[in-house]
Formats: C-alpha cells, sequence, structure tokens
C-alpha cells in the first residue's frame, strides 16, 4: 500500500511558519541558499558522473 501526501497551500504555509520559528528570520535566506547549492551540486553530480577519472568506480588507472 502506498500512501500519497498532497501539500497544498494551508500546508505549506505551517511549514514555513514552523521553520521561521525554529531557524528564526536571519537564518532562513542562509539556510535556502545552501540547500540551493547542495541540490546543484547533486544535479551536477548525478548528470556528469566523476569528473576526475581517478575517482571512477571501475578503479582503471588512466593512461600517461
Amino acid at each position: 500500500m502506498t500512501l500519497a501526501i498532497a501539500l497544498g497551500g494551508p500546508e505549506l504555509l505551517v511549514i514555513l511558519l514552523i521553520a521561521l520559528l525554529l531557524f528564526g528570520g536571519t537564518q532562513l535566506p542562509k539556510l535556502a541558499r545552501s540547500l540551493g547549492q547542495a541540490q546543484k551540486e547533486f544535479k551536477k553530480g548525478i548528470d556528469g558522473g566523476p569528473e576526475d577519472p581517478e575517482t571512477s568506480s571501475t578503479g582503471d588507472k588512466p593512461a600517461s
């Protein structure tokens, strides 16, 4: 059985108010910025794969 959660306007408003109370008004922009950067890095890692051939999961050494 799957549980589908639909978030509408009132639910999102409650979540934002709780976040405002927990983190404060000055910390929310910093938190949002760091989440955005983390998401960008994650997507870049998924789309591009490893940039450095030495860190690839195959274990092969690059040709010199």
